[in-house]
């Protein structure tokens, strides 16, 4: 029974990977409210097999202690105080939105700690690492497909007149689709160029699919899914290389002639190749040429930024109130309130007037734990872990360059995602930290992350 719970938890948690993204990414209230439902049975699933055990224990990786830090800092800005007068203060300028957005980050922080606790070993994060790539696969040639057959119908049947549905698969928008698969592309290549970690025909089925995925990516027109895309590219070449000379003198990993930066550059032309086929080239162009990242309207994302900057500064300390962005926006916006801005277009300024210096500070603190495990998931001995912390790594710091140009991580789908990617990087980060304690301290043992 203690193993059907185990493997159920998992499963489970996979479910909810493919719910969240089939629901158009989770951003309406009934697929908000049915993640939540899965994630609540998960957690009872695991409360019912530590009772069969009579025993709990559980891993807490380093990337949950900053988003436990957004929920108390969510939870500080919707408490409302009535005066004498009848009027109500609080940190939150809209306190029923910062309570939903606090209970959505709950639920993915109940999401990571259980990747954390039941994607721990070898076998099952192999199990995670295929699904992964399969589902990544699957969404690709979905999205190629609607993409053919449009007309303006997501899944066929829900009409859609949002500007770039139909090629951002079941993303309404785009460059959330653009995320998603940016996020996925470095896991199967980075299996693919590590010899050792799978098999030589299992990396060529890796690379196919990383492939593919890629040129479904550039397909979307997404430009900051193109950016990304090509900057997680570059940090996985450049990481590769770097471990390949770090290997120089001892047994070879890759076979005589086998060039990880050769490869990305092969992969690359391989996407053109691809994009070129399928017709998308003289869009893409298009979109590139004449069709900037920022322009000087107010409603673009420069004047977004700017107005994002003065909100900031109007609420330094603790912001306006996590999720009351799309509120509080109109009285600074200096647009003239036609178009409904829902959020600042920049994860990092949206962070910034939403929670303040504050939750500056945890995001910071949340980028220097996952850079402290990129540095340390390079060193794992197992090839595969290796490989696979690699791509993680390079998915995460995809998305972190994307969330310069858009509002991935306010999705739930793609903040599930990352935070399921984060706990694999720190569980391989935490490999490494236990092979070099168990060299100073071989009697000495820990099941839990490192540093707690």
């Amino acid at each position: 029974m203690i193993k059907i719970l185990d493997k159920a938890v998992r499963v489970g948690l996979m479910v909810a990977i493919v719910f969240t993204t089939l629901a158009l990414g989770t951003v309406e209230a009934w697929s908000i409210a049915i993640f939540q439902l899965i994630v609540l049975l998960l957690a009872m699933l695991w409360t019912t097999k530590a009772i069969l055990e009579k025993h709990l224990e559980i891993k807490i990786p380093p990337a949950a202690l900053p988003l436990g830090a957004f929920i108390v800092l969510g939870l500080a800005q919707s408490i409302a105080v009535t005066g004498s007068n009848g009027q109500t203060s609080s940190l939150s300028m809209d306190v029923e939105a910062t309570r939903g957005v606090v209970v959505t980050i709950f639920f993915l922080f109940l999401a990571l700690l259980i990747a954390a606790n039941f994607f721990y070993n070898v076998a099952s994060i192999r199990t995670l690492a295929n699904f992964l790539t399969l589902f990544g696969l699957s969404l690709a040639v979905f999205a190629m497909i609607q993409h053919f057959t449009w007309e303006g119908k997501m899944y066929w049947i829900r009409t859609i007149v949002s500007a770039g549905a139909g090629t951002g698969g079941p993303f309404v928008n785009r460059n959330h689709f653009a995320g998603y698969m940016e996020m996925l592309i470095p896991i199967p290549l980075a299996l693919a160029l590590s010899r050792g970690a799978v098999r030589n025909e299992a990396r060529l089925f890796f690379g196919f699919a990383a492939a593919i995925m890629s040129i479904a990516l550039v397909a979307s027109l997404s430009r900051g899914g193109m950016v990304s895309l090509l900057a997680g590219l570059l940090f996985l070449a450049a990481v590769t290389v770097s471990q390949r000379r770090g290997r120089s003198h001892s047994a070879p990993e890759s076979p005589p002639g086998f060039r990880p930066a050769l490869v990305i550059v092969v992969m690359l032309v391989a996407i053109v190749a691809g994009v070129v086929w399928i017709g998308a080239d003289f869009d893409v162009l298009e979109r590139l040429a004449h069709d900037p990242l920022t322009t000087s309207a107010s409603t673009d994302r420069r004047g977004v930024w700017g107005d994002t900057l003065t909100m900031f500064r109007a609420n330094p300390i603790f912001g306006i109130g996590l999720g009351a962005f799309e509120t509080v926006y109109p009285l600074y916006g200096r647009g003239d309130g036609s178009t409904i801005i829902q959020f600042a277009h920049n994860d990092y300024l949206q962070v910034l007037s939403d929670g303040g210096v504050v939750g500056g500070a945890i995001a910071l603190w949340f980028l220097l734990v996952t850079a402290r495990g990129m540095a340390q998931a390079t060193r794992a001995s197992n090839a595969f872990m290796r490989a696979l912390g690699v791509g993680s790594a390079a998915g995460i710091f995809a998305l972190l360059v994307h969330s310069i140009f858009d509002f991935n991580l306010q999705i739930p789908s793609n903040a599930l995602l990352f935070l399921i990617l984060s706990a694999l990087l720190l569980r391989v980060s935490s490999e490494v930290t236990s092979e070099a304690r168990d060299e100073t301290q071989p009697r000495i043992h820990s099941a839990a992350f490192a540093g707690h």
